[in-house]
């Protein structure tokens, strides 16, 4: 018994059937919402340019009686269409399927194409982030300075000072190669500057 629980509670707990529970959830209530547009918001429109077009009142009224079956009204003695009887095809009711089909195909399209649009952003992010991986020393480095690595203003603000020691130290090494230079002068750069100085003198 304490093994079939276990199974069970593995398998409630298995991630594509939580994801399925709540796609049922939110399917459930997706199909109320596209509901409540066709029949609140489409269909009297619709209803209301049938009404200029064919006189109909609604979409329960196009029909087309292809056996009728009529009872009599007992207080008019008219007849009457008993459409719970009778066999006819039920234009209403089709028309009314074709939009809520291309409310639901416009609807998933608008989602599926804002998800690809995440992914790819998220792709492209993750790519990014892997082209840019910190190295270790600069992790160690920053971890001594309290920076998180999450902080993306205090990372640029490390990687610009670092970049700034790096110009200086460069500088100084130049500057200071210069000086070595200028001290200990070569014999091509000695000769070169005897002559400048007979040039000048001349």
């Amino acid at each position: 018994m304490k093994k079939f629980f276990s199974e069970f509670k593995k398998f409630i707990t298995r991630g594509n059937v939580v994801d399925m529970a709540v796609g049922v959830i939110v399917g459930s209530s997706f199909t109320a919402i596209v509901n409540g547009l066709s029949n609140n918001i489409l269909k009297p429109l619709i209803n209301y340019l049938l009404a200029l077009i064919f006189g109909a009142d609604s979409l329960s009224e196009i029909y087309t009686v292809l056996k009728p079956v009529y009872t009599v009204d007992a207080t008019t003695g008219e007849k009457i269409l008993d459409t719970t009887q009778s066999i006819y095809i039920d234009w209403g009711a089709f028309i009314n399927a074709v939009i809520n089909f291309f409310i639901i195909a416009f609807v998933l399209f608008c989602i599926v194409k804002v998800i690809n649009k995440l992914r790819e952003e998220r792709k492209e992010a993750a790519d990014s982030l892997k082209s840019k991986k910190i190295p270790k020393e600069d992790r160690k480095a920053m971890k001594a300075q309290g920076i998180r690595l999450r902080d993306k203003a205090a990372v640029k603000a490390y990687y610009d000072e670092k970049a700034r020691i790096a110009e200086a130290e460069r500088l100084a090494a130049e500057e200071a190669a210069r000086l070595e230079k200028e001290a200990n002068p070569s014999t091509e750069e000695l000769l070169k500057q005897i002559r400048d100085l007979l040039q000048k003198n001349a």
